[in-house]
Order: structure tokens, then sequence, then C-alpha cells
């Protein structure tokens, strides 16, 4: 049976296809640390209270990066090189979405817009890792090797959404309102273009790693066409919507003890 809970059950009890999802993952949340650092660096001086809760969404990112790393290392395994198919962050970037590195690589400071860009390519981002997290967290949560690590990065993922969604709603407050919306749905819509790619290259990493028939890769590529069509026609609206969240604050003052660690 075709079911997340045993597709991810596979790449888990092989060490091949456990060492680049772990790899992917790894790099994926290292460049997010960088980006977000530099963004806290080159704040508008404006906007400097927003600067340590853009600091710790990076500190954050590094911390899931090193979670990863300690899970290879945990069963004996390098990183794995990641395939530029399977590099969402830069792929993201090649669609223009957020703020370019050679933006950041420069010592100018941002301006206003370009917090606001940071937020909302966040806020669409954000939407999809606090949804897969919590999709581990659901089958993977008592998991004696994952469990630990996934409720972490769960529960930070949350908070990480939770901050987009109040900064984003204090800009629109601010006169910010139609830029937002704009922006969040040109995201939305080259994200779910990309996830889908993203996807579909992973699977098909997965796949020859594993040894899947074709009709099982045919299915999970039309499982995943499939999910594509219905966020581009109706599910893309989940990623632009904004509401006060639960969770105020969730970004402020210091990083709990309790989350601190990267040990596995």
């Amino acid at each position: 049976m075709l079911s997340a809970k045993n597709l991810f059950q596979e790449i888990l009890d092989d060490d091949e296809s456990f060492r680049l999802f772990c790899s992917i993952a790894a790099g994926g949340e290292s460049q997010g640390g960088w980006e977000n650092a530099r963004i806290a660096a080159l704040v508008p001086p404006g906007e400097r209270d927003l600067a340590p809760k853009i600091a710790r969404h990076g500190a954050d990112e590094d911390k899931h990066g090193r979670i990863f790393e300690a899970l290879l290392r945990k069963r004996g395994l390098s990183p794995a090189p990641v395939p530029p198919e399977t590099d969402y962050t830069m792929l993201l970037e090649r669609e223009g979405i957020g703020l370019q590195h050679d933006r950041l690589r420069a010592d100018e400071p941002l301006t206003v817009p370009d917090i606001v860009t940071y937020l909302a390519h966040s806020r669409v981002t954000e939407q999809r890792a606090s949804e897969q997290m919590r999709l581990l967290r659901k089958h993977f949560g008592d998991h004696p090797d994952l469990g630990r690590a996934v409720k972490m990065i769960s529960h930070d993922e949350d908070n990480h959404l939770a901050y987009c969604h109040e900064e984003l709603l204090r800009y629109a407050r601010a006169g910010h309102g139609r830029t937002i919306q704009r922006t969040l749905r040109r995201c939305a819509l080259a994200e779910i273009r990309v996830y889908r790619d993203v996807s579909l290259a992973v699977m098909a990493h997965m796949g020859r790693i594993l040894g899947w028939s074709r009709p099982k890769r045919t299915a999970l590529a039309a499982g995943i066409h499939a999910v594509h069509a219905w966020e581009r026609l109706a599910g893309w609206h989940r990623m632009v919507t904004l509401k006060p969240p639960l969770r105020t604050n969730a970004l402020g003052g210091p990083e709990p003890a309790a989350t601190a660690s990267p040990a596995v």
C-alpha cells in the first residue's frame, strides 16, 4: 500500500536512501540559516527590533541542519552530494523568490520592501515545512531514533510560521497590505511548482536506490502531479492567508534550553 508512512519507512530503513534524505534536508536548512543570518545583519535601521527574531530564525535552521547531520553520524553515514534538481532553496532563488544571494552578500542595508519580501517568502515556505514536519511527527514522533528530532524541528517550524503571520500582519497594518498579498501570491504559485519538481526528482532518486518497480514509480509521480494540480487550483490559498497566530512573539527572547541542543 502506498502511504506516506510506508514510503518514509522504506527510505528510513535503507542506508543510502536515508543518507540522501538527510543530506538534502541538512543542505536546505543550512542554506536557510545563512540567508537569515545575512538578513538579520542587513536589517534597515528603522527595523532593528526585528533583527533578533530573524537571527533566531536562522539559528533554528542551522540547528536543524546539525540535527540531520547528527542522524547521519548516528548511523555511521557521511553526507551525500545533493543533486541540483533536488535543491529546493536554490531552485526557489532561480525563480526569483525571496531575496537574491547577490543582494545578501553585499553590505548595503536592506529596505522595508526587502524585509516584506523575506517575510512573504518565509511565510510560504514555512507553511510547507510545518505541514511536512507535522506529518512526520504524526507517524514517527515515537520512533526511537527520529522521534525527538522530529518533535523538536516540528515545534520550531510552527514557531517560524507563527512569527511570519505576526510580522506580516504588523506590516499590513502599517500600509503594506497590497504589496504583501501580491508577493505572497507570486511566492506561493512559484513554490508549488518548485515543490512538484523537487518531489519528482527526489522520488526518482529514491526509486533508483530502492529499486521501485515502474508501476510504483508511475503511481507516485501521478500522486505528485495530482497534489500539484490541487494546489495550483485552490490549495495555494492556504499559503497566502494571514491570521493572528496562537503563538505570539514566537521568536522573541532567547532560544528555549529544551530545544537548543542538536543532539538526537
